[in-house]
């Protein structure tokens, strides 16, 4: 191979899974990934929308998603996502959503709905609480019991996978997307010698041989650089602007801190002067009383002088012997 290759690249992961020389290489993968969740093997599959070189190269084809059937009429989607964005969950839903709908046009019934399953192989982390690299979700109660055994959708965290030895066909596959750039097809390790593998690498090193081709991978590659570019700059602008609104909330917690500190100490002024006044009030009321109780007894004893004066006026009674 002259130039490496990364099998992530959305035009060579079109070319490994969704073009019609590798119906094989989608097979295997579909039964590596899935496996115990099938009824049955899968045998045979009809890709939906095969990989078309001339489209990709000189047409600009951006939709690098795999669709296929199977003989049993179960549908598939298999899918690259090396950037992660806000709406990504919401996306792989309505992906999924939308292939299981699409099945039936108004007016059919319901029991043509067939088992719909995606795949996503993702290049960086989404579910970062949890440990493991392979998410299976399907739609369970909170006891586990399946509400309607219809597929669902699988999520593998390349970031996450760190395999050294290889014991499952799943695993052979995650090894191969995340090592096989640096892998030399004159010495490949032993993980590496199977049919399919040796397959796979054979679509790498076309990539890699053809002229036209490998233009193409480096201009996707440019194109994913710049999309990682734009995301890192964008997550950037978000933190800065949740910053300078965390700044916000905190200046405004403050002002409202102080506000409500100059409130109550308001407050307490307020309180302060109205027991200042109630204190006044009381010794006003106090000293009102003690005024009247003054007066009263100023009273009382002049009205004891006047009966005094008015007895000591009075003529002395006669002595009866003396008349």
């Amino acid at each position: 191979m002259r130039h490496p290759i990364d099998p992530k690249v959305d035009c060579v992961f079109k070319a490994l899974l969704g073009a019609e020389s590798n119906r094989d290489l989608l097979i295997h993968f579909l039964n590596a990934i899935l496996g115990a969740e099938l009824p049955r093997p899968i045998t045979a599959v009809e890709i939906q929308n095969p990989y078309n070189e001339k489209e990709f190269l000189d047409d600009k084809l951006t939709v690098v998603d795999v669709k296929a059937r199977d003989a049993t009429g179960q549908l598939y989607q298999v899918e690259i996502q090396l950037l992660n964005h806000r709406d990504l969950p919401a996306r792989i839903l309505y992906g999924w959503a939308d292939l299981y709908s699409a099945q039936i046009k108004a007016g059919e019934s319901y029991r043509k709905l067939r088992p719909t399953y995606a795949i996503w192989l993702l290049g960086q982390t989404l579910l970062p609480d949890a440990p493991e690299y392979a998410h299976e979700f399907r739609l369970r109660d909170l006891h586990g019991r399946v509400f309607l055994d219809h597929g669902g959708i699988w999520l593998l965290e390349l970031s996450k996978f760190a395999a050294d030895a290889v014991e499952t066909e799943q695993q052979r596959w995650l090894k191969f997307f995340n090592e096989a750039e640096c892998l030399d097809e004159d010495a490949l390790p032993a993980w590496m010698q199977t049919q399919e593998m040796r397959r796979a690498m054979n679509t790498l090193k076309a990539f890699s041989e053809k002229e036209h081709a490998y233009h193409a991978y480096q201009a996707r590659q440019d194109y994913l650089r710049e999309q990682q570019s734009i995301q890192l700059e964008f997550d950037d602008l978000r933190a800065e602007v949740e910053q300078a609104r965390a700044d916000a909330e905190h200046e405004r917690a403050a002002k409202e801190q102080e506000c409500a500190a100059k409130e109550r100490a308001q407050a307490d002024a307020e309180q302060e002067r109205a027991e200042k006044a109630q204190e006044r009030a009381a010794k006003e009321q106090e000293r009102a009383a003690k005024e009247q109780e003054r007066a009263a007894k100023d009273e009382a004893l002049a009205e004891i002088e006047r009966l005094k004066r008015l007895l000591a006026d009075q003529p002395e009674p006669s002595d009866p012997e003396t008349r």
